[in-house]
């Protein structure tokens, strides 16, 4: 009992964030509620009562417990049903689209002497689905919370940039042919969200399309959790000597191949992809997720120092333009190979 009411103050305070957030969000859909709440979060936490050590219990669960529920909840809606959706031809372009990103968000974070932690978020929020592959990612390779927070506001910001460019350059490449318009929007924009405004900018038939591109890419969110928490334990092994090696070589388990709750979530989307939830389950489902993962990022906003975000300036800009342009040219020249 004693830890509920230790809890509540700072869980009460993020969800009143979060509820400002989607206030906002309604007004600025292309940009979300999600960032709407972590800047806000930023903000309250970064002023006399949201550092308040009172609030610390409640924040702390908001951030760790609501995030880990939101990703579980999030396999609840999906199905492996898109991948037949888009073909063998349509999931290669997904796979090396992905991977492409990966390695590039990687080589040109570490080119500009970004830390390791910042490098993996940026490269799988940028390669799966925004904030919630950031906030799958972090606790898997335990990176800091200003780190998440920051990796999270300039995907949803470059995201959001491309998302007013991409259906000019269908327009201009593609002549808003639908297949390969639908390709390069859900094959590269960061969230669900930016997707269906970017694809309704373009056609009916190219959102439509553009969401199963989408949805696939996250399906594979478990696989890209596991390769960059592979990348940043074998990291971490190469920097430690034969004797460290030697002494940790039995602590080896099955967290350190899934999180918990991204194999949560895999389950959800199996047991989902065979029984078929109606509409009336994962509808409501989806919406309660989004609420806890909102509450999460309002959490991981009021745990930012707002001097973690001056810096660096130009070289965040100038990694987030340079993640932006290789997608866009990699995702056309394997549509115009594959597709």
């Amino acid at each position: 009992m004693k830890k509920i009411i230790n809890v509540l103050p700072g869980l009460i305070t993020c969800i009143i964030i979060a509820f400002i957030g989607m206030v906002f969000g309604r007004f600025f859909p292309s940009l979300g509620s999600g960032l709407f709440a972590i800047l806000i979060g930023i903000l309250v936490g970064n002023l006399k009562f949201g550092s308040n050590p009172m609030l610390r219990p409640g924040i702390k669960f908001s951030e760790s417990n609501l995030l880990y529920y939101s990703i579980i909840l999030l396999g609840a809606t999906l199905t492996f049903n898109s991948l037949f959706n888009i073909g063998l031809t349509g999931i290669t372009f997904i796979l090396i689209q992905m991977a492409g990103t990966i390695a590039f968000v990687i080589w040109l974070g570490k080119y500009l002497s970004f830390g390791e932690d910042f490098r993996l978020l940026m490269a799988s929020g940028n390669a799966v689905c925004g904030s919630s592959a950031i906030a799958s990612t972090a606790p898997a390779i335990n990176a800091k919370t200003s780190d998440t927070a920051v990796s999270i506001t300039i995907v949803n910001l470059l995201g959001t940039v491309m998302m007013i460019l991409l259906p000019v350059i269908t327009s201009t490449v593609f002549h808003n042919n639908v297949l390969p318009s639908s390709a390069l929007i859900g094959g590269t924009l960061q969230s669900v969200g930016q997707v269906v405004a970017s694809g309704s900018i373009v056609g009916e038939a190219v959102k439509d399309q553009a969401e199963i591109f989408k949805i696939s890419r996250i399906i594979f969110l478990a696989l890209v959790v596991f390769v960059l928490t592979r990348i940043k334990m074998a990291n971490q092994k190469a920097q430690e000597s034969q004797e460290t090696q030697k002494a940790t070589k039995g602590k080896f388990n099955i967290r350190s191949i899934v999180p918990w709750y991204v194999a949560g979530f895999l389950l959800l989307c199996v047991i989902n992809s065979i029984v078929l939830f109606p509409t009336s389950i994962t509808h409501p489902i989806k919406v309660f997720g989004n609420y806890l993962e909102i509450t999460a990022l309002a959490g991981i906003g009021m745990s930012v120092n707002i001097k973690d975000l001056t810096q660096h300036g130009w070289k965040l800009s100038a990694y987030a333009g340079g993640i932006g342009l290789f997608q866009i040219i990699f995702a056309l020249i394997l549509i115009f190979i594959l597709l």
